[in-house]
């Protein structure tokens, strides 16, 4: 039986992390010989969420749990769950509800299969549904996935997607230094210079996307966005 590792980085989401964590527990992988271990860090948390985690930990719904005193950034939180995870194949997700868990037999299979070591999941792939929001989000989204491909000659559509699927040495094997948003740019940069070296294969899979609002808690703007430029010329074109 294989073991996957759900790394979940949270930072102030006492409304969203029990209902994600319940979705995740909810998604039955038993068919395909699959165990769930979930890897929850908190980054630094005021509003309760580092308690609702304890409850949930305590409830047996989190297996590995970490709380930080200091918010460092999703980038940091992402470092630590990956080193702790202990799974065979690890797979980010947001603390929120933007992406659904049920979506994770479609994102594993071509791993299974044999045919990937990574997959990304797409928003942009078409196929499924998507909540209508902000125009220059998408726009910007794409225009970084854009900007990433002519670096690193890989045909992506969808970047800065949450959904990264890594069978687990893969995941190990890639040294993230950036600790807020850069995260997506950097891991992508270093996989593509990996696979070329080392004849990875990385897949992609249209997913659905239920975004939410700032005023329902979404975190990143535009200097996220200035910040992904930089990091693309520094982890493609400067390392």
């Amino acid at each position: 039986m294989k073991k996957l590792s759900i790394v979940i980085p949270c930072y102030n989401e006492i409304n969203t992390l029990r209902v994600i964590i319940d979705a995740v527990q909810n998604v039955d992988l038993s068919h395909l010989d699959i165990e769930k271990e979930i890897v929850v860090v908190d980054d630094g948390s005021r509003d309760g969420t580092q308690e609702i985690a304890s409850i949930l930990l305590k409830e047996n719904l989190i297996q590995i749990l970490e709380l930080k005193r200091i918010n460092e950034g999703k980038g940091a939180a992402l470092r630590t769950g990956i080193a702790l995870a202990t799974g065979d194949i690890i797979i980010i997700q947001d603390a929120d509800l933007e992406y659904d868990p049920n979506e994770y037999e479609k994102l594993l299979t071509p791993i299974l299969s044999g045919k990937a070591d990574v997959v990304y999941g797409s928003r942009f792939a078409g196929g499924e549904t998507h909540r209508v929001l902000y125009f220059w989000h998408s726009a910007g989204n794409k225009f970084l996935t854009f900007l990433s491909n002519i670096c690193t000659d890989l045909n992506l559509t969808d970047m800065e997607t949450c959904y990264k699927v890594f069978k687990a040495p893969i995941a190990k094997e890639i040294k993230i230094e950036e600790s807020r948003f850069g995260f997506e740019p950097e891991v992508t940069a270093k996989l593509a210079k990996l696979a070329k070296k080392k004849n990875y294969k990385i897949f992609e899979v249209g997913i659905s996307y239920n975004g939410r609002t700032y005023d329902e808690g979404k975190k990143i703007n535009w200097k996220d966005g200035v910040s992904a430029i930089w990091c693309i010329i520094k982890y493609n074109l400067l390392m």
